[in-house]
């Protein structure tokens, strides 16, 4: 007999856990579908909680979950990002550093920008000639006024928000509005069909809790994939040296200081510190290498970054182990979030494959035991191809570094620890821009213009012998570059500053859509 899919078993919350019972719970879990999502967490081990950087996909992934954006931005401390901004990572002076916005460049798939600028701009970053947010985020403002509704936009965004919040958040609204089964229970078994399938878990509190369809969220233990499947563990270090995480929370000097709209990312001897603006305070992180640096020179390299108030801030110290899982989905059991891997949080990847593995759960979510084993492909194959690709994005930012103060940089730029699809594609860009040609799958995570911001934010050189625009190029191009300079004025003239718009929406709330 063809089992059906109709019990999910949700092993774990913090977000991954959370946003991914949301969702399958919005989009199934109704009453004539007789589906169930049941999330089980134990009650003595609390989620890591320092990913407070998100993606643009957030804003669906939270409309899809039927949330109001006013009430999730003032439960959850939220604030609005609008991209990176990366200091030191070039040569470590004062005065270096680039963004990568959030906004396409200004024309971007009418024409590529890149010769014009590379010849006709000198002086003048690749971000602020051809798009607005770098001068808006420079002048510390919204991304949107009060006036306009939830989830639309001036220029796009994403979030920073309080980690702890957020999963209090989802777990309310999933619970009251959608329906999820929340148990609290620490896993003491996990029971197998002879076929390998999981056909229950044993809690000590609650007892045994069967399902069709088993999800692990239990970070880094990997419960149910790692441990009890023995998928295992693909480790990304020789790639990505980051490999731990000093974390610290640091309040404001006053309560209407400004909030920046960006994530701050200052390079390091060793590695970088991420620097996040909410509400009521920062969230400020070093990851390093510990091959390179000891724990007490960047606690104390960290201390320095914070100031006055970094004498007397608690830190802890988070491990990484940088690498994936061999497979995602073996037999019917699924990982996502930290039991399927992790990267250093630049380019804050983390909560956004959270956001992809739900989504992707959720519009193929299988009817049945025997197409199971389909979709499982589809996935493995989906999510090995987009952390390959992550991980090529993370490592462009190394590679171009012109660092010399510390081996971590010159090591970082050794062929041996660069992919090969990365070499690849930075002989071609020798001679020709990132174009969407160069990312051709309907699975790519970042796009051409997200490698153009880095490579050109950081110096990379295009040969202008392969440029030379024509005329006709170049009257094109000044027409596009005019109408990002008349974009900016108006936006520097039109949008509020970024804690005058937060204090509105907690005053008086965004019109609903």
């Amino acid at each position: 007999m063809n089992q059906q899919i109709k019990h999910i078993v949700i092993v774990g919350g913090g977000a991954a856990g959370w946003i991914t019972a949301g969702r399958i719970a919005a989009r199934h879990a109704r009453a004539e579908s007789g589906i169930t999502v049941t999330l089980v967490e134990s009650p003595t081990i609390g989620p890591i909680g320092v990913g407070e950087g998100t993606w643009p996909t957030m804003r669906s992934t939270l409309m899809k979950m039927g949330i109001s954006e006013t009430d999730f931005m003032r439960e959850c401390d939220a604030t609005f990002k609008q991209g990176a901004k990366f200091a030191r990572w070039v040569d470590g002076t004062a005065d270096d550093f680039y963004y990568h916005p959030l906004m396409l460049p200004q024309g971007f798939g009418q024409m590529d920008l890149v010769p014009y600028w590379q010849t006709a701009c000198a002086g003048r970053s690749f971000s602020d000639t051809v798009c607005l947010q770098e001068q808006v985020c420079e002048h510390g403002l919204a991304p949107k006024m009060i006036t306009t509704p939830e989830y639309a936009s001036v220029a796009n965004y994403a979030y920073h928000l309080d980690a702890g919040k957020f999963v209090g958040f989802l777990t309310r609204h999933c619970v009251d509005k959608l329906g999820v089964k929340h148990v609290l229970g620490d896993v003491t078994e996990v029971k197998s069909a002879p076929n390998g399938d999981i056909t229950a878990i044993v809690t000590a509190q609650q007892g045994e809790i069967a399902g069709d369809l088993f999800v692990d969220c239990t970070g880094f233990s990997s419960l149910l994939l790692g441990k009890h499947l023995e998928v295992p563990f693909v480790d990304k270090g020789d790639v990505l040296f980051i490999d731990k995480a000093i974390a610290a929370q640091v309040p404001y000097e006053h309560p209407d200081a400004p909030i920046a709209t960006h994530t701050i990312s200052t390079g390091q001897a060793a590695g970088w510190i991420w620097d996040i603006g909410l509400v009521n305070r920062r969230g400020i992180g070093y990851v390093y290498s510990t091959r390179y640096t000891s724990d007490d020179e960047a606690e104390a390299a960290l201390r320095a970054y914070i100031g006055p108030a970094g004498k007397t801030v608690n830190t802890r110290r988070i491990p990484i182990r940088s690498g994936h899982r061999q497979l995602f989905w073996k037999n019917n059991c699924v990982a996502v979030g930290l039991a399927a891997g992790f990267l250093e949080p630049l380019e804050a990847s983390a909560l956004v494959l959270v956001e992809l593995s739900a989504d992707m759960l959720a519009e193929q979510l299988p009817a049945s035991r025997d197409i199971v084993d389909i979709v499982a492909r589809r996935f493995n194959d989906t999510f090995l191809y987009r952390w390959d690709r992550i991980i090529d994005f993370l490592k462009l930012h190394y590679i171009l570094s012109k660092r010399t103060d510390n081996a971590f940089w010159t090591d970082n730029r050794a062929a041996e620890t660069i992919p090969d699809s990365l070499q690849d594609l930075m002989r071609l860009w020798r001679y020709r821009p990132p174009g969407n040609c160069d990312f051709t799958s309907n699975n790519e995570v970042f796009p051409a213009a997200s490698y153009q911001y880095v490579l050109y934010g950081m110096g990379f050189k295009t040969d202008p012998e392969f440029l030379r625009p024509s005329a006709s190029e170049q009257r094109a191009a000044q027409e596009h570059l005019a109408q990002n300079s008349a974009a900016i004025k108006k936006a520097l003239r039109m949008l509020p500053a970024h804690r005058e718009l937060i204090a509105k929406i907690h005053a008086y709330g965004l019109p609903a859509v």
